[in-house]
């Protein structure tokens, strides 16, 4: 009786753990893979495929002030484009960003969440509801 009932504990041990490693697999940190795929196609063409950038035409996004510091304009950044000089870890660009109105935003949310994580950036959450409302303003 005492095998039967230490077996059976041994079982439920295992039972148990393997519940625990399922429930927890999806804590790690996030892959953002949809945003890096999306990123590949509409953005590393110019910001490169590790956010350095391109010289003096193109801003890195990578460890990059400008990012960190512009969170709430994103979304529109990425929708309407951009131009006109901006200064980014202390030098100035003044080039023109295209437009991306092919993207919604999620997709925008998506892109936002890679960028802020890739790199060894570290430049928080994006929320879709605040980034549906930050394209509402901007539109």
């Amino acid at each position: 009786m005492q095998h039967v009932r230490r077996h059976t504990i041994i079982v439920l041990l295992f039972l148990f753990a393997g519940w625990w490693a399922a429930l927890n697999s999806g804590c790690g940190a996030p892959s953002y893979k949809q945003g890096e795929n999306l990123y590949r196609t509409y953005c590393a063409n110019c910001h490169m495929e590790d956010g350095s950038g391109l010289a003096q035409l193109i801003p890195p996004l990578a460890s990059s002030d400008w990012l960190r510091d512009n969170q709430d304009t994103l979304p529109c950044i990425i929708y309407h484009g951009m131009s006109g000089p901006i200064i980014v870890n202390g030098i100035e660009f003044d080039g023109q960003m295209p437009s991306n109105k092919q993207l919604t935003p999620v997709l925008i949310n998506n892109i936002i969440n890679y960028i802020n994580h890739a790199w060894g950036n570290d430049f928080g959450q994006a929320d879709i509801r605040h980034t549906e409302a930050a394209l509402e303003k901007c539109r």
